[in-house]
């Protein structure tokens, strides 16, 4: 897939950017990785944390999403983008509302454009749980990129590239940020209990290896438009505790600003236009739920059906779960 390609990752010394550029520079089949960011530290210090991150075959470049005249200097002769460039924080968001107006979405817009005019092949953004229903700025700004990357396609003219898509999963693991690096430093720090929101919290589980697998398959796999959801296992997060800190009491703070209670990943509205795949779904662009040859495009895929009346996926409703033996094992 990837043979002699150059690939582009915004935001690509965060944790999945990383994965990402480490995963296609040991398997050395491309032409070029290319690490777009707007921190100068974060690149050097990549480079600094691994050999492979001096690897002949990537390359570094300055910049921010904000800027479009950037991104269309970086994208030169570029065929495929990751976008994963996003600010995050569901706290910060709502103190700091234009700065993620201005990356998330406005940044999303840019990066749309630039692509067309450097004629890239294939853009994969990637997504989060918190874009479906979102409750937070955060998610309201993730959930605009996405409608932004699906309509993208409309604008590509008669030889239809680039061609545009989606991936959306939950919280990674392991990646910065999460409850497990923050638990395993309490945990070493001595805490004499495991702060946890609710007993109730339920998140989808999904590992950083296999985001990076997932997303790369999605570049074989798109056509242009869908948001890509992958079939993952959910988990309790009182077990997750109980798996890293057996001895540990829990402490409850309550559920925090901007936070749901269980993640969920295709809702009942956007069922209506979800194709189920083996191991994963398929949510189509709405237009295709009017249109046969559009809908036909995707029904040819091996093994695709229709999700039935009334379904939804979401962590506490999910039939795969990880039980506290598996969890310890995964963490320890």
């Amino acid at each position: 897939m990837f043979q002699n390609k150059n690939i582009l990752i915004t935001g690509g010394t965060g944790s999945f950017g990383r994965a990402l550029a480490r995963k296609l520079l040991i398997e050395n089949k491309c032409n070029k990785v290319i690490i777009f960011s707007r921190d100068e530290w974060k690149q050097w210090e990549m480079r600094q944390s691994d050999p492979i991150f001096n690897h002949p075959k990537i390359r570094y470049f300055l910049g921010d999403v904000r800027d479009v005249r950037r991104l269309s200097r970086s994208f030169n002769e570029v065929n495929y983008i990751v976008h994963a460039a996003a600010l995050k924080q569901v706290p910060t968001a709502e103190y700091n509302p234009s700065e993620f107006v201005n990356t998330n979405i406005i940044g999303a817009m840019n990066v749309i454009d630039a692509a067309i005019d450097c004629k890239v092949e294939k853009v994969i953004a990637l997504s989060t749980d918190k874009a479906v229903n979102p409750i937070n700025l955060y998610g309201a700004t993730k959930l605009c990129s996405d409608k932004l990357f699906v309509a993208g396609n409309s604008y590509v003219g008669a030889k239809r590239q680039p061609t545009f898509s989606v991936v959306r999963y939950g919280n990674v693991s392991e990646s910065r940020g999460s409850i497990i690096p923050l638990w395993r430093k309490m945990i070493a720090e001595g805490a004499a209990s495991l702060s946890i929101t609710d007993k109730r919290m339920t998140r989808f589980w999904i590992s950083l290896e296999q985001t990076v697998d997932f997303v790369c398959s999605c570049f074989k796999n798109m056509h242009g438009g869908e948001i890509f959801v992958p079939k993952i296992p959910s988990i309790y997060i009182e077990d997750l505790a109980q798996a890293m800190a057996p001895n540990l009491p829990h402490t409850y703070m309550g559920i925090r600003e901007g936070e749901k209670l269980h993640e969920q990943m295709v809702s009942l509205e956007d069922a209506r236009h979800t194709m189920e795949m083996k191991d994963f779904y398929i949510i189509m662009p709405e237009i295709y739920s009017h249109e046969q040859s559009g809908l036909k495009k995707f029904l040819a895929e091996g093994g695709a059906v229709k999700v039935p009346e009334g379904f939804y996926y979401a962590s506490n409703t999910n039939t795969q779960w990880l039980d506290v033996e598996t969890l310890r094992r995964l963490v320890t």
